[in-house]
């Protein structure tokens, strides 16, 4: 039964990685994308359907990072939740000492540099057009 357990925690902790993946590359493609679309917006001699245009990005700017950061903030905690159990199953099964369990701190590091990498291209998105405009 232990083996299904610690299966099961290693199949949570891929998907967990994966969803975490997603969240990054789509928030920050989506603000490249949005960067390029407003700055060309924003350069233009603008009329009043590309400045709805160049808002609606905006508000799809703000949504998708604040859906993304609240996602890598929920990925962060369950990460450390399967983790804090598999040293624990580690603990029980007495080898605990092939886990060092400072990476839980590593992993901590890791999360908080891609919310910072969202949220900064999620911020150039938003700022330089209207610097340009």
């Amino acid at each position: 039964m232990i083996e299904r357990v610690h299966e099961h925690i290693i199949g949570e902790l891929s998907i967990n990685a994966r969803t975490d993946t997603i969240f990054v590359i789509v928030a920050i493609a989506l603000n490249l994308i949005a960067l390029g679309v407003n700055s060309g917006i924003a350069s233009s001699n603008g009329n009043g359907t590309q400045t709805i245009v160049m808002f609606t990005f905006v508000g799809l700017i703000i949504v998708v990072n604040f859906v993304a950061e609240i996602g890598l903030i929920r990925g962060r905690q369950m990460r450390r939740k399967l983790l804090d159990g598999l040293l624990k199953m580690y603990k029980d099964q007495g080898v605990e000492g092939y886990y060092d369990s400072s990476l839980i701190n590593d992993y901590k590091i890791r999360y908080n540099l891609f919310m910072i990498a969202v949220l900064f291209t999620g911020l150039v998105a938003l700022i330089i057009p209207f610097i340009l405009r």
